[in-house]
């Protein structure tokens, strides 16, 4: 496999030290020994790369008649204001103690409707991501909308895992994996072909401070789409005790997305609290400001639904009810529609997120994400 440039430059600093223990078969690598105790890296959620030309649109007006309006806005989103935001981005990546960029799933729309069209979407959101210059590794996880629409799969398969692969610095068999950089660990969970077995022995002696586990659903419901997370279904219920029991063990900072909206949750388990960032950044204009904020552990509960009062009516009452058995476990909730971005500061007991709105380097706030778990306790 060919290494990238920007790959020995980091191996040489030593902020890649550990990316050589990616999992392999199953069974994670012992971790090559880590020179830097204190990194950043730069946090994308959603992005949806889109353009009009990768779909058959006839298809997907006939087969997904209620995204046509959504894979229009993309498109324009990817033309307006992605470029912007991968500039801004790269600006962020040059500092020194910049690791690489994490993005948290539905790297691209999908539905592109042909297995044809499936490739071609992938590879222009490859090629665009290269001819960005990151100048730092872009590392990202499945979501949902990278494997949606005939021959999707594949395509991730054949042109997104590869390209993850090579950003990662090792061949990828599976999309679960894990790196190291430093003292924390970073666990990249398949959230659509998941494996708890792999994710146990993943962790099994598991030496590192920090533990991120980087995954495209939220674990823990966290506003009105509550029917929305990881392992949510009734007959689910003993893979989501067994997952939560293993990130509460783990003291882990769940990094996610796919709501579309900013969250940041404790949750507490018979093993332990654990903590869940949310973020999203599809920003539908530069000068975004954050609405709807919400924050408190009495503002947890069913009443949530009220955030987006036209979804799903049909499952409303069930909504709730999923709240509402979450509530007694929430330790802290803080939650906006805010598009934007976040940095995320490691250091060698201290981690911070330092969460951006929009585009144009705008501050909006710092989360001190170890401290809120210690209290979590």
């Amino acid at each position: 496999m060919k290494t990238h440039p920007h790959h020995l430059r980091l191996c040489r600093r030593g902020f890649l030290a550990g990316a050589a223990a990616l999992s392999i078969g199953g069974k994670p690598q012992d971790a090559v020994a880590a020179t830097a105790d204190a990194f950043r890296f730069l946090l994308l959620g959603d992005l949806h790369f889109d353009k009009l030309e990768h779909h058959d649109m006839e298809w997907l007006r006939r087969e997904k008649p209620n995204d046509v309006r959504q894979v229009e806005n993309y498109s324009r989103i990817t033309r307006e204001v992605l470029p912007a935001l991968f500039k801004e981005s790269q600006r962020h990546l040059a500092a020194d103690d910049m690791a690489m960029a994490v993005q948290i799933g539905d790297f691209v729309e999908g539905l592109a409707g042909t297995p044809e069209l499936a490739r071609r979407h992938c590879q222009d959101a490859v090629r665009f991501v290269r001819e960005a210059k990151l100048g730092r590794p872009f590392v990202f996880v499945k979501g949902n909308h990278d494997v949606t629409g005939p021959g999707s799969q594949e395509a991730f398969d054949q042109d997104l895992l590869p390209f993850a692969a090579a950003e990662a610095g090792k061949p990828l068999p599976s999309s679960s994996f894990t790196t190291r950089h430093g003292n924390a660990l970073f666990v990249w969970f398949d959230a659509y072909r998941p494996d708890l077995d792999w994710l146990e022995q993943a962790l099994t002696g598991r030496k590192e401070r920090h533990l991120f586990f980087v995954t495209h659903p939220p674990v823990v419901p966290y506003g009105a789409r509550a029917d929305w997370h990881l392992f949510a279904k009734p007959n689910q219920q003993a893979q989501r005790q067994r997952l939560l029991n293993l990130l509460g063990k783990h003291r882990a900072m769940v990094l996610c997305g796919h709501l579309h909206k900013y969250g940041t949750v404790v949750r507490n388990t018979p093993s332990g609290p654990f903590l869940q960032l949310d973020v999203i950044s599809v920003i539908p204009q530069p000068d975004i400001r954050p609405k709807d904020e919400v924050s408190g552990v009495d503002a947890y509960g069913p009443d949530l639904v009220r955030l987006e009062p036209n979804f799903s009516p049909l499952t409303l009452e069930a909504r709730k009810a999923l709240l509402l058995a979450e509530k007694p476990f929430i330790r802290h909730y803080d939650y906006a529609d805010a598009p934007g971005y976040a940095v995320i500061r490691v250091e060698k007991e201290a981690v911070h997120a330092e969460l951006f709105q929009g585009l144009g380097n705008r501050r909006w706030k710092t989360v001190p994400l170890s401290e809120l778990l210690a209290r979590g306790v």
